[in-house]
């Protein structure tokens, strides 16, 4: 078992509207990229932001730039009372978690 933040060279949160975080993870290599995204599903993710799997809403693969991205429900709206990150640029923690 490896960790992901051992072979990443990006791992990143940002709002994708108000109410969706995404994730980008990105790759040196295509090799590395290969080994990584076949242990990446949506049912790691939903563990690791302690989440249902429902509200992952994507996980995409882009070959080309040896990366991936994740986008989920945001646990509240962009601004929203109580909101700690408006931005969602600091919610990529949980990804040091995962391993693959």
């Amino acid at each position: 078992m490896r960790y992901v933040k051992d072979v990443a060279l990006v791992i990143r949160s940002k709002n994708a509207g108000p109410y969706e975080l995404t994730f980008d993870l990105m790759f040196p290599d295509e090799e590395t990229y290969d080994e990584v995204r076949k242990s990446i599903t949506k049912a790691k993710i939903a563990q690791l932001y302690k989440i249902e799997e429902s509200e992952v809403l994507s996980l995409v693969h882009f070959a080309p730039a040896h990366a991936i991205k994740i986008t989920i429900v945001r646990p509240r709206a962009s601004g929203d009372l109580g909101e700690t990150d408006v931005y969602g640029a600091q919610q990529h923690a949980p990804l040091f978690d995962l391993t693959y």
